[in-house]
């Protein structure tokens, strides 16, 4: 048995988070600001994300220029940016939609502070419950007679570095974004 076998599950976790991340506003445009909302382009159809309805691009440090490949979907598009609540000021220009981030104010700073804190708290609790599974794992092992009590205890001594490691990552991944929002 090797704790190594398991670093792709974290990984998934920090991939995760790192998407979640990624769709925080800070005082720069990003299309990831957008491209996950959820648009109804067509009636009778599911929902389907931004990013494949339309391109979204950066002309600007605070503006982002969206462009539907399909024109009809222009109002649908505008409607969920319109509901989304990133508070963003959004021009129709006919055949795309300039869409200018205003600037943040220390109450919207605060409040996307506390939604990253949040996202940081939800990674390190999937961190734990995988953590958790892993030990359940190897001390079935030991009673399987798998593997000896030493093993154990070197096993989980591993895993609880491992886990450390993550949670390095997950609070310097945190750190860069609140220091991104505060910018």
């Amino acid at each position: 048995m090797n704790i190594n076998d398991y670093r792709p599950k974290f990984d998934n976790v920090i991939e995760h988070l790192s998407g979640e991340l990624a769709g925080l506003r800070t005082n720069r445009a990003t299309p990831a600001l957008i491209e996950n909302i959820s648009v109804v382009a067509y009636e009778e159809s599911d929902a389907l994300p931004l990013q494949q309805l339309a391109s979204i691009s950066v002309p600007e440090a605070r503006q982002l220029l969206v462009e539907p490949w399909d024109k009809s979907t222009l109002k649908p598009i505008e409607k969920a940016l319109d509901a989304s609540d990133l508070g963003l000021s959004i021009a129709n220009e006919g055949s795309c939609l300039r869409i200018t981030m205003p600037l943040m104010t220390d109450e919207i700073k605060q409040k996307i502070i506390r939604v990253l804190h949040s996202k940081l708290e939800d990674a390190r609790i999937s961190l734990r419950n995988q953590r958790e599974k892993i030990k359940d794992d190897i001390i079935k092992q030991e009673k399987d007679k798998n593997i000896s009590e030493d093993e154990r205890f070197n096993l989980i001594e591993d895993l609880d570095s491992m886990i450390r490691e993550y949670n390095d990552k997950v609070k310097e991944m945190g750190d860069k974004k609140e220091s991104e929002i505060n910018a």
